[in-house]
Formats: C-alpha cells, structure tokens, sequence
C-alpha cells in the first residue's frame, strides 16, 4: 500500500493529522497501542521521504481524458523533469497537485500531504513555490507591490539576493513589463521563501539564453542544498541540462520513467550515411535497427538509430559503396522521436516506468 493511501486509511472521518491514537488497542493493551502508532508513523515517514508522490491519478472533463493513471515519486532534493509535448496533460496533472482541479480518481500528495484535503494541502502550499509558464498579475499595481503582497504570505529571506539576479523595474507597473520581466519577477516571487520544493510550468518561457542559463543554476544550487524542483516542459535542451530524472507523457498517460542518462543510453547511436546506389527496400531494417530514415533527396544519403552496436550495420553495409559515414550520441531530440514517433498522431512505443 503506498504512503498516500496508508495515510487515508489511518484517518477516522476527516480528520487533520495522519497519526490517529485510539483510546484502546486492538484488545485493550499497551503493547497494541504502542503497534497501531508505529505502523501508522511509519506510513507518514515514508510519505514525507518523498516531495511529490502520486497513484494511479486520473482527471477527465467530462469524457476528454486530462491524464489517466499517473503514477511516480518525485523525492527530495532532485530536479524533477516532466516532459511532453502541448496537450499531453503536464498543465492538468500541476493543476491537480496545487488543488486547482479535483482528480477523477487516485491519489496524490506534496510534502506528504494529501492534496484533496484542503487543510493539509495550505499547510504543504507554505513549503512550495509555483512558477507559471506566462505569469499574470495586476496590470496597476509596481513589481515592488506585487513581491510585498507574496511577502506577507510566506516570507521573502532571499528577495534582495534574487532581484540582484533577475533585476527588474520594481518602480514600474506591471503593465508595463515586458514578458522577459513578467517572468524574472515570477521567479523571485516562487523562489525568494526559499521553498521546499517548487513546481514549474514551462518556467523558462520568455526568458533569454542569459538569464535561462541563471535560472538553470538557481535549480542546480537548490539541489546541492537538498530542494526539490519539478518543472514540465517540451524543451529538451533544459531538461538534459538540469535533470536528474524524468517522467514522459503523451495523451494523459506516463510512457517512461528514468534518468537522463538512461534514457538517452536507450536512444542509442545515431549513423548518417550515403550510399552510391539505393539499397532494397527493408535493406537497412534489421535487429539491432530502432529506426531508418532517407532523406528527402537524391543523393543516397540515409539516418539509422541503433539500439545496439553496429558492427552488424557494418557488415550490411559492406554489400554497398559508401560515400560518408558519420556516428553520433542520440540527442534527447532523437530520444523524443523514439518514444513519440515522427507524426503528432503516432503511438508511443511502450517504455518502462519504474524509477
């Protein structure tokens, strides 16, 4: 049973705390008692050990599936990448965690509270920070005003230090800022309670290479100090850069769970070759072969990923005239082809979602 549902299980009605201490034991002795709350602290431990902890979590609108069957753990002091094109379900499943929607069905938790108990889930909300991917705010009122008012709900110890990093006009309306600003004084907004954990949404939206470069070493020192992130995004550039694990999703459902290295070790090598002369159909496609791709040109010239050696390849190709040869790592743009396929529409190929 996970932590989340051993938390429910362990609560009599609706009540507030996860450790639950009856008047009597199972028969009335000490030692009984003494059993029921340490299975039950044990249950919360766990919970806790762990930033972000989900089970089998669904939302639907109506019959539109949102996400379906979502489960993963994000633990502490990781940097947590949620990757995905647009419409996957990466905005609906931040929505459920934060209490902005009700899931369908499952289980979910931040800081090991449980986020459809709107009690627990403002306590755990004291400890997170939210990065939006296009940040809003009253248009009449200064950045100074805008950071006072999150002040005074959570606390602002790394203000000063943070707008040294993404400066910004405080004297000046919001109104006024450009998207580039709308989203630095979003940041020092999420960041500067020096949260447990913050959760992103396409955080870097707006941002130039600069300052995308400062946000990503803002995420890398959280992480040495034990903080956690998890940000979704479609921009595979950042999720190699930070990383330490990630999650897929394509159409609400999870089609891999691993770390950064990993899954680009399955995305395998990359060969682009040419060939004097076309080869048979199929030629090219055997064991070993994940994908073949021609050209669109006249002049032979072919890409393969291997998901294993090519010695293989080599020897297939040495029925042919070979013009160039070039061998390359897979990129995390070839891996997102290997999970997603070439057409939007296409089926993932199926993936692992263990840790």
């Amino acid at each position: 049973m996970s932590a989340v549902r051993a938390i429910r299980k362990s609560c009599v009605g609706n009540c507030s705390s996860p450790v639950v201490t009856p008047t009597r034991g199972c028969d009335g002795s000490p030692a009984e008692v003494y059993k029921f709350r340490a299975v039950v602290s044990e249950s919360v431990s766990s919970a806790e050990s762990q930033a972000i902890e989900l089970e089998s979590l669904t939302k639907y609108y109506g019959d539109v599936r949102g996400i379906e069957d979502l489960t993963f753990t994000v633990r502490r002091g990781e940097i947590f990448g949620f990757l995905g094109p647009n419409g996957a379900g990466k905005s609906t499943a931040i929505r459920v965690l934060l209490g902005l929607l009700r899931p369908t069905d499952g289980a979910a938790s931040l800081l090991g509270r449980d986020v459809t108990d709107r009690t627990a889930l403002c306590e755990a909300k004291r400890h997170v920070g939210y990065l939006p991917s296009d940040a809003t705010f009253y248009n009449r009122v200064t950045g100074s005003a805008v950071l006072d008012y999150f002040a005074r709900l959570r606390g602002d110890d790394r203000r000063a230090e943070l707008l040294e990093r993404f400066p910004v006009p405080l004297d000046r309306n919001v109104k006024a800022y450009s998207s580039g600003n709308r989203q630095k004084l979003a940041i020092v907004a999420a960041f500067m309670h020096e949260p447990e954990l913050v959760i992103m949404d396409e955080p870097t939206s707006g941002l130039d290479p600069l300052v995308q470069n400062e946000f990503y070493e803002l995420l890398e020192e959280r992480r040495d100090a034990g903080r956690t992130s998890f940000f979704s995004s479609h921009v595979l550039s950042e999720v190699r850069r930070v990383c330490d694990r990630v999650g897929i999703i394509k159409n609400g459902r999870l089609i891999e769970l691993d770390t950064v290295e990993n899954i680009l070790a399955e995305g395998g090598t990359v060969v682009t070759v040419r060939l004097a002369e076309d080869p048979p159909p199929d030629a090219l496609e055997f064991p070993g072969v994940a994908r073949v791709e021609r050209h669109d040109s006249d002049d032979g010239e072919y890409q393969l990923v291997l998901a294993r050696e090519f010695d293989a390849l080599i020897d297939r190709l040495g029925n042919y005239t070979v013009l160039e040869l070039e061998v390359r790592e897979a990129s995390i743009e070839d891996v997102f082809i290997h999970f997603y396929g070439d057409e939007p529409g296409s089926e993932p190929r199926e993936g692992r979602t263990t840790p």
